[in-house]
């Protein structure tokens, strides 16, 4: 059984390796010690802090192995971006050049550089690896983060978005970075999105272009990827688009992977979760659900199978304790 808890130190081992697994293009698990180590440090204090309202903290979480202790993925939020470094976008949307006089009319689409997403609650740092690719363990590490934030929205912004993944072969070259690096970067992609890994992001505002770009003056190449995500990506956006998340023309400003969004409260797992007061027993005529204790600070999620009567929910002692919960404790399931 997998169990979703926070991160500590001593999984900094396995978070090198899941970071080191995660290939080109993953941002926010850059090959660093130091800087995963750091981030660690930086969630283990979020998770320990009194919060009335979202700030700069960082929630990082790990699914391990019950039986073995090994540790198969991580997965994130982060309570509010941006406000510590800047979060920046490219906004894409439509202007028209008209002139009746020669009876032309052309539409035409633009990137705009911006940071119009300060301060919204990020999904993040979703990764699988790929030995643990099968049955429920991928919507365990997605809807567990729908759960925390529906017990504990004091913590979060009503705003949440999450980073797609965006096109790159399997060197790291990114179509669409390749016509901006032509042009005004002259870094590689892996450089550059490692840089942006650990926090330098100043030569960003340094050197990135400013004013918008028309979209039909890049590359055939550049322009077939926005808004596209990555093949391994394709799972993960399938489960947000379930939930409710959509692309409002946000993309990466590195590999043009989409950047969707939704309302907290308009999130279908948040919406629809139900708060239960634990029976451990055998469950009859179960249903699959993905279920968490009620604590923030020793957060715990499991799928399985669970039975619902009234307000009670029947869970396996198993389940019981890798949720650390007892009799009549409360926990929030989703059915799935």
């Amino acid at each position: 059984m997998l169990v979703i808890r926070p991160i500590t130190a001593e999984d900094l081992p396995a978070l090198l390796q899941c970071a080191d697994a995660s290939g080109h293009g993953f941002t926010s698990l850059p090959v660093n010690e130091e800087i995963l180590a750091a981030r660690i440090q930086h969630s283990e204090a979020s998770f320990a802090k009194t919060v009335t309202t979202p700030g700069p903290e960082g929630y990082l979480m790990v699914a391990e192995d019950t039986e073995t202790g090994e540790i198969a993925g991580t997965t994130a939020i982060e309570a509010a971006v941006g406000l510590e470094s800047p979060f920046y976008t490219y906004h894409l949307s439509t202007v028209v050049h008209s002139s009746r006089r020669l009876n032309v009319h052309n539409v035409v689409k633009i990137l705009t550089f911006g940071n119009d997403y300060t301060g919204v609650s990020e999904l993040c740092t979703l990764f699988l690896r790929p030995e643990w690719r099968a049955g429920l363990n991928g919507r365990l590490l997605s809807k567990c983060r729908f759960l925390m934030m529906a017990q504990h929205p004091e913590r979060f912004d009503k705003t949440v978005i999450a980073e797609m993944r965006g096109v790159s072969d399997e060197a790291g070259n990114s179509p669409f970075w390749d016509w901006l690096k032509d042009h005004f970067f002259s870094i590689d992609f892996t450089l550059a999105d490692y840089l942006t890994g650990i926090g330098k992001k100043g030569f960003i505002a340094d050197l990135m272009p400013k004013l918008p770009i028309y979209v039909n003056l890049l590359s055939p190449e550049a322009q077939a990827v926005i808004g596209e995500v990555h093949d391994n990506t394709r799972p993960a956006l399938r489960l947000l688009e379930q939930e409710g998340f959509s692309c409002r023309g946000y993309v990466d400003i590195f590999d043009a992977g989409p950047t969707v969004e939704c309302e907290l409260r308009n999130i279908e797992s948040v919406r629809h979760s139900q708060l239960c007061h634990v029976v451990i027993g055998e469950p009859q005529q179960a249903k699959e659900a993905v279920i968490s204790n009620t604590s923030f600070s020793d957060f715990r999620a499991v799928v399985g199978p669970a039975s619902l009567i009234d307000d009670q929910a029947v869970i396996s002692p198993a389940m019981a304790a890798a949720l650390q919960v007892e009799q009549g404790d409360a926990i929030r399931l989703i059915i799935q």
